[in-house]
């Protein structure tokens, strides 16, 4: 069942003048209407006094003492959330500023990926702008906190300081000085291989120094869990024993809490200075290297197996180095060019990305794709002649 929730218009200012009149109104309301959830809508608030504010913390009280959920509010100007910052009530109330709306007229397109395109607003700035609409905010507010998260264990993290809105859209902003993505330099350098092996050394670093990164347990969702849950959505699209096997992999795996990026790609990873630098933490999670290793097959091997030119359509690279940045990603990671070892290893990676890349393939954006059923149907062999030879998951 849906949670009840109860949104409350605050308007003008809250001061000594009103603010009984707005107590006795906000107690009427919450006792008219069963909720679980309260949140107020500051859109049209311009100011709030102390007096305002021993308002809120009354409100605050009672919904606690009825055990709902905390409080949120919502659409702050930068006066009131500076006020309300300022007095502490950030720290017991979940509190948004109002999402700023810009124009890209004129802005360079410096990126686009399955969720949204990039844009460079100035020498220092850039936005995601995400596909969804309103739906996107929570994505956008989610990977803010999980990149500071991120940041706070020492990962290299760029972190989103403002949410703006582009028409019907919505965007995260993020401050990049002298920033290129991994994918750019690769492009710029396609016929230069010792630049090339150089980048991927870096890259792989990074990645590993990633992997080795430790969580508290419950502060991130496991790669594991999600996986096994998203097999739910696939029983249109494989037989059950398929779906059986694979799910007895993934629950064979041990619980993991080192971080995982989940989509490592090199649109995702920027050269700042020298140093490579994370965007895109809406996926963070937590597990075994495998759930990194299969979004990069995804990326630069399952997308071009129906579709040959798919690397430079998406990555502006040819299929040979796509390729070669996959075989030699693995050779770095594992630290070893045995060609049998490495052939074993990508078997159980192919497992965990064709299951990926089916959730992918039946998405609402790619669901209607002219190669989507032969993918599919591509994508079912390949898994159910893994499964025939891979007992364990574990790289």
């Amino acid at each position: 069942m849906d949670k009840q929730i109860l949104i409350i218009p605050l308007t003008g200012k809250i001061d000594s003048l009103n603010a009984n009149t707005v107590e006795q109104e906000i107690a009427r309301q919450r006792s008219d209407q069963k909720h679980q959830k309260l949140i107020f809508d500051a859109e049209d608030l311009t100011y709030i006094s102390s007096s305002g504010l021993r308002v809120l913390l009354q409100a605050v009280k009672e919904e606690k003492k009825q055990k709902h959920e905390i409080i949120t509010l919502v659409k702050a100007n930068r006066e009131v959330y500076d006020i309300l910052e300022m007095t502490g009530f950030t720290k017991f109330m979940e509190v948004h500023k109002a999402i700023r709306k810009i124009s890209l007229e004129g802005s360079q397109l410096i990126g686009q990926g399955f969720f949204g395109q990039v844009f460079r607003l100035n020498e220092d700035t850039v936005v995601k702008l995400y596909k969804d609409g309103e739906k996107s905010i929570p994505l956008i507010m989610r990977e803010q906190d999980r990149a500071k998260m991120a940041f706070i264990k020492g990962i290299p993290t760029a972190i989103s300081y403002d949410i703006v809105q582009v028409g019907g859209q919505y965007g995260a902003v993020f401050e990049l000085l002298d920033a290129k993505s991994f994918n750019d330099c690769v492009r710029e350098h396609e016929h230069d291989q010792a630049k090339i092996d150089e980048l991927m050394l870096s890259y792989v670093n990074c990645l590993k120094n990633v992997h080795a990164t430790e969580m508290d347990k419950g502060e991130l969702p496991l790669a594991r869990d999600v996986m096994v849950k998203s097999l739910d959505h696939l029983q249109e699209y494989l037989p059950a024993e398929t779906i059986n096997q694979t799910k007895a992999l993934l629950l064979a795996l041990p619980e993991d809490l080192h971080v995982v990026h989940g989509d490592f790609q090199m649109k995702n990873v920027l050269l700042c200075h020298e140093e490579p630098m994370l965007i895109d933490m809406e996926t963070l999670c937590t597990g075994q290297p495998l759930f990194d290793l299969q979004g990069l097959y995804v990326t630069y091997k399952a997308f071009s197996e129906d579709e040959p030119d798919n690397t430079e359509i998406f990555l502006g690279l040819h299929k040979e180095t796509a390729d070669y940045i996959w075989q030699k990603l693995l050779e770095l990671y594992f630290d070893t060019k045995d060609k049998e070892l490495l052939s074993r290893l990508e078997d159980k990676i192919r497992v965990a990305a064709y299951i990926r890349f089916l959730n992918i393939l039946t998405s609402p954006s790619l669901k209607e794709h002219a190669l989507t059923s032969l993918r599919i149907k591509h994508t079912r062999e390949q898994l159910q002649d893994l499964l025939s030879r891979v007992d364990s998951l574990e790289c």
